[in-house]
């Protein structure tokens, strides 16, 4: 591996791990935060509605701005202000402060998140992008389990301030370098322009949705406007000369598969956790640090199974991988569904962690290669939204069945939406042809699938 490879790697999982990070940390000093600040609960809430409204409205048009002006400049940019928007909210004196400068980091967030799969795209060939996607999986996972654990260490020995100050640094550093370290020459579309309106319109469905599943069950008004963006949005689209979706990836039954997979994938394990932290708690009587506990296997089985999953792409390919992977998911679903005790838990979180971590790479394997050179930054955009608005939908759906019917009924819809993603599986491209290790295949479309 080149050193620029390496450094895009390096750049990618530390850009990546820093999100994770900065969004499970928080969940551990929000109460800290309230009773210094003197803040409400709904103002605590919007810390984390804010930066979240912020970052999947802008997701998909900030890939755009990195197909078009390099994803290493726009990952540079993003890391920056990603950094200095975390030591403002380090010093802010009120939580109006905290609320708009977790706004700014969520735009920073969204200019750097389809970056750091951008410049993967770029820097490997097609038939070698499994085994960095499945490091990038495995910080991922790393720094979500690591994440309560460091952000209460932090608050009992610093207070809130310091978790915001944690990502300071390493922001800085990666932003300069990518500023600063020569990458190669992107290729710009002759003659297209950036769409401002579909990107306007996108925006507006995209805020209005995560902000009615974040207010459900009031929240007619919100999914009213979403649906009408979207109206318009798709109308915008078919007339438009140059849209803010390109051909290439919206006309690929693969990367549509592929994001609905991890529609449905991010929702079903996001509302499962909801739905069992609640149980833990409430029925089994566990104090939080007992139920973090037994939630390790999951951190554990969704590092180890990443790069795993590399190699079983390579044999089995994307098609068997992630729909025997999205059948897991809905079997750990089922067995938590059923679980009385710390051993059932715990075997049902690894399943849960290993299905999960698998569909993770897989999907993301194939929007990332199925999509252009060109078109990669768009493609990482509808990637991360999805793994934005699955989670938001399924605390959504699990909060709303919970209260409804119960724990049990809430963690069975669940397991059924997991299956969905496991059909959305079937229209992913079959083993390659390709082997990994051919050194020869550069072309953007090597590797083509062997369909069958």
């Amino acid at each position: 591996m080149t050193v620029h490879r390496r450094l895009v790697l390096a750049s990618s999982a530390a850009g990546a791990a820093i999100v994770a990070l900065d969004g499970t940390v928080l969940t551990v000093v929000q109460p800290t935060l309230q009773r210094e600040l003197g803040a409400s609960l709904a103002q605590v809430q919007w810390t984390s509605t804010a930066y979240l409204v912020a970052v999947a409205s802008l997701l998909v048009s900030a890939g755009r701005i990195g197909d078009r002006y390099g994803h290493q400049r726009v990952f540079g940019l993003g890391m920056l202000g990603f950094g200095l928007a975390s030591a403002g909210i380090g010093l802010a004196t009120g939580v109006g402060w905290v609320i708009g400068l977790r706004v700014v980091q969520g735009v920073f967030g969204a200019l750097l998140q389809p970056a750091t799969l951008g410049m993967l795209r770029a820097a490997f060939p097609p038939d070698r992008l499994g085994m960095p996607i499945a490091v990038r999986t495995s910080v991922i996972g790393i720094a979500a389990a690591a994440g309560p654990l460091v952000g209460g260490a932090l608050v009992g020995a610093a207070g809130w301030r310091a978790v915001f100050f944690l990502n300071v640094v390493p922001s800085l550093v990666f932003g300069v370098l990518a500023l600063t370290v020569p990458g190669p020459r992107q290729r710009q579309p002759n003659g297209v322009r950036f769409d401002l309106p579909g990107a306007l319109l996108l925006a507006l469905c995209l805020a209005s949705l995560i902000q009615a599943l974040v207010d459900l069950p009031g929240s007619a008004a919100g999914l009213a406007v979403s649906v009408l963006a979207a109206l318009a949005f798709v109308r915008h689209e078919r007339r438009t000369a140059h849209p803010l979706l390109p051909s290439d990836v919206v006309g690929s039954a693969a990367i549509r598969g592929a994001l609905g997979m991890l529609l449905a994938a991010s929702a079903a394990f996001s509302g499962t956790l909801f739905v069992v932290t609640y149980f833990l708690q409430d029925t089994m009587g566990l104090g939080p640090f007992q139920s973090a506990l037994r939630g390790l296997p999951l951190a554990a089985a969704m590092v180890l199974a990443a790069p795993a999953t590399a190699v079983v792409l390579r044999r089995a390919g994307a098609r068997r991988t992630a729909g025997v992977a999205m059948a897991v998911v809905a079997l750990a679903v089922l067995v938590l569904s059923r679980s009385t005790g710390t051993v059932a838990v715990c075997a049902g979180f690894a399943l849960l962690g290993a299905g999960f971590g698998t569909v993770m790479v897989a999907a993301t394997q194939v929007v990332v290669r199925e999509a252009t050179v060109e078109s990669a930054g768009v493609a990482g955009g509808l990637k991360q939204t999805a793994g934005n608005v699955g989670p938001t939908l399924g605390v959504a759906a699990g909060s709303a069945l919970m209260a409804a019917s119960g724990s049990t009924a809430a963690l069975s819809v669940l397991a059924g939406v997991a299956l969905t993603g496991a059909l959305a599986s079937l229209v992913l491209p079959g083993r390659t042809v390709a082997s990994l290790t051919h050194h020869g295949v550069t072309g953007d479309r090597a590797g083509v699938p062997a369909r069958r």
